[in-house]
């Protein structure tokens, strides 16, 4: 009786995992990240057109900072391909399997 409940959480965090490691949003939503990153380059660009002077620093800020956002959006997307990583949540499988060997 003390192994069958840990035994139905397991099942459902495995299964749990599973299915959010195996959804991911449409594809739409990646075109409409890239199409917005775009055409605000392309506002912002238009926008300094008019002047004579440009400033790099404005610029260069502007271009990490749309870099990093898509970055940073497909790296929580993909959790165990880039920076951000994810084996934290693999420790509460390693704590049941502890707790059910007890």
């Amino acid at each position: 009786m003390v192994l069958l409940p840990a035994l139905n959480v397991m099942i459902d965090i495995t299964t749990t995992k599973t299915m959010a490691a195996q959804m991911h949003p449409p594809k739409i939503i990646f075109v409409v990240l890239f199409a917005l990153a775009l055409v605000s380059s392309l506002l912002a660009g238009y926008g300094m057109s008019g002047g004579k002077s440009r400033s790099w620093f404005h610029m260069l800020c502007f271009a990490i900072v749309i870099a990093v956002m898509i970055y940073v959006v497909l790296d929580i997307e993909y959790p165990r391909l880039g920076l951000i990583r994810v084996d934290a949540f693999d420790q509460a499988l390693v704590d049941l399997r502890e707790s059910m060997g007890k």
